[in-house]
């Protein structure tokens, strides 16, 4: 619980530290890691406390619910398409799978926004939206190819240390 509440907390830090850059921050690439060390049940713990907590800060709205949805969907393709193949995977292939995840989570959130706020075109709504993506998905890239040679040590670290007794 420790170890997820740590998580939590880097993932609610990170958005409040990043915040002055749009949809550039490492929360999707820690939650990438996380499923793929820990699994999906944690992960979507993580990514649930730490959106709601960090939206009490940033302002919570209905953006909150596509934000948890499309996290959660993320999360779940993580655990069921990638790990499995992760550890055959090369660096670049999930550096380039952490941007590819950008795309998705701004697709997932327009696609469970558009309804809410009454629009009527969700591909013109959709492709006003892309610079933002794209800023996530250049963000995701790099936050991968820097925290996941630290974060993969320190989480298969505490695995050993916590859940191998």
């Amino acid at each position: 619980m420790t170890l997820l509440a740590m998580l939590t907390t880097l993932c609610y830090v990170s958005r409040l530290v990043f915040q002055f850059l749009p949809n550039v921050q490492p929360v999707t690439v820690i939650l990438i890691i996380l499923t793929l060390t820990l699994g999906v049940a944690d992960a979507l713990i993580v990514a649930t406390l730490s959106i709601l907590i960090s939206n009490i800060n940033l302002g919570m709205g209905v953006w909150t619910i596509a934000q948890i949805v499309s996290f959660a969907l993320i999360i779940i393709s993580t655990g069921l398409l990638i790990k499995p193949l992760f550890k055959k995977a090369p660096f670049s292939v999930m550096v380039l799978y952490a941007i590819l995840t950008g795309y998705i989570y701004g697709f997932l959130v327009s696609l469970i926004q558009a309804p809410f706020f009454g629009i009527q075109n969700f591909w013109v709504y959709y492709l006003s939206g892309l610079p933002f993506d794209t800023l996530h998905a250049l963000g995701n890239g790099g936050f991968y190819l820097i925290l996941a040679p630290i974060l993969f040590p320190l989480l298969n670290k505490s695995i050993e240390k916590y859940f191998m007794k």
